[in-house]
């Protein structure tokens, strides 16, 4: 989802992470679909030009991924902040 939500092919994608042009597509569509998984540093790639947390491919489920994203959007200061309201007893 978040490939298609800044508008990349699978082909673009994997171009931009330096992968070669005629295997790009093919590569990243295992990666979607779970056949193989790239390391972590991949991933943090991937992330980087996706504009998401790292995290967020590790989410189990979609509603937490966008809570990942969401809060990865906000300051440190506000992310304590709301660290704090979460966590109050």
């Amino acid at each position: 989802m978040a490939r298609k939500a800044v508008g990349l092919t699978q082909q673009q994608l994997g171009m931009r992470l330096g992968m070669d042009p005629n295997t790009a597509s093919a590569r990243m569509n295992q990666y979607e679909k779970g056949k193989h998984t790239p390391d972590y540093q991949t991933m943090k790639r991937v992330a980087v030009e996706l504009g998401v947390p790292v995290a967020y491919f590790y989410c189990e489920d979609d509603l937490l991924a966008e809570i990942m994203c969401a809060v990865a959007k906000r300051s440190k200061e506000e992310q304590q902040e709301l660290l704090a309201s979460l966590t109050k007893a």
